[in-house]
């Protein structure tokens, strides 16, 4: 397996390919993850711009620690299968692939890039993929798209285009969304993929941003997608666990290991009961906290 189909994403950032000005350093905002959009930033007569622009950027900048997706256009339209080519050649990370309904869409993505690694000697399997769920079918068809290939590291939730075929809009509450988001979740953990949320677009609102951001953290996601750099540490820090729950982490695994050993099944940590089903939770949060840099324990 790609060692990076479980890396930290807890922001994607959205930038538009075609823009030098935009994708030149991205990198010093600190997003886990950018987004280098050649589908709807770019206008009908600009994608051989945007791919030669997106070309040169992934060959010559240095990125740092920034995962490179590339959104590439839909599979309905004549420029995907030159997205991925241009995409692959120039060594990017993954492949993001818009309004998914269909595992046999990201089959023909997944046949595309393998094609374009032995041309362009990518080493085969490098090229990861992620699927944007846009639509009602799309969501009811997700452990399906989750299932669809072993490249597949996450699902992500794109609510514009998600509302309008639910035949509503967005509130800022989140009632239209929570329906979708629950199952994507559900599908991908099924799956045991990644999943992301979609943006949150009003930028003069941060609280109702923290909010949300709140919101889909206690539903389970693995990051959200961003459009501007003032989101980037709120969504780092309510997805970085506190210093509160590491410690009680600590505590649960090294109890649990010391008391199986024991051959003690139930026991209290803190005042709470805690068993063996605490163990994985306990261990994952101190797996994000390395990933996020602020864990200085020896587990």
């Amino acid at each position: 397996m790609n060692p990076n189909k479980k890396r930290l994403r807890r922001t994607m950032m959205f930038l538009n390919a075609q823009k030098p000005g935009l994708i030149k350093d991205p990198y010093i905002y600190k997003p886990d993850s950018i987004m280098l959009d050649l589908e709807d930033a770019v206008a009908e007569n600009q994608k051989d711009a945007a791919r030669f622009s997106l070309y040169h950027a992934l060959l010559e900048i240095d990125y740092r620690d920034c995962e490179r997706v590339v959104r590439i256009n839909g599979l309905d339209t004549p420029y995907w299968k030159e997205d991925i080519r241009c995409a692959v050649a120039g060594g990017c990370d993954a492949i993001r692939v818009p309004k998914t309904e269909r595992p046999e869409e990201i089959k023909a993505v997944e046949a595309e890039i393998r094609i374009a690694e032995e041309d362009f000697g990518i080493p085969e399997g490098r090229t990861l993929i992620m699927a944007a769920i846009e639509s009602a079918r799309g969501v009811v068809k997700a452990l399906e798209v989750c299932e669809a290939s072993g490249r597949l590291f996450g699902i992500a939730l794109s609510g514009g285009d998600y509302t309008k075929d639910l035949q509503t809009y967005i509130t800022g509450t989140g009632i239209e969304l929570m329906g979708a988001r629950q199952n994507l979740i559900i599908a991908a953990r099924a799956a045991k993929i990644q999943c992301f949320d979609t943006v949150y677009t009003n930028l003069d609102d941060m609280e109702g941003f923290r909010q949300d951001v709140e919101t889909i953290h206690l539903m389970g996601f693995d990051g959200k997608s961003i459009i501007n750099p003032r989101q980037i540490p709120v969504v780092h820090e309510i997805f970085t666990p506190s210093q509160k729950n590491i410690t009680f982490a600590e505590k649960v695994v090294k109890e649990i290991e010391d008391k199986r050993a024991m051959g003690i099944g139930v026991f209290t940590v803190d005042g709470k009961m805690i068993d063996i089903a605490f163990y994985d939770g306990a261990r994952r949060t101190i797996e994000l906290a390395k990933a996020s840099g602020v864990y200085k324990g020896d587990l």
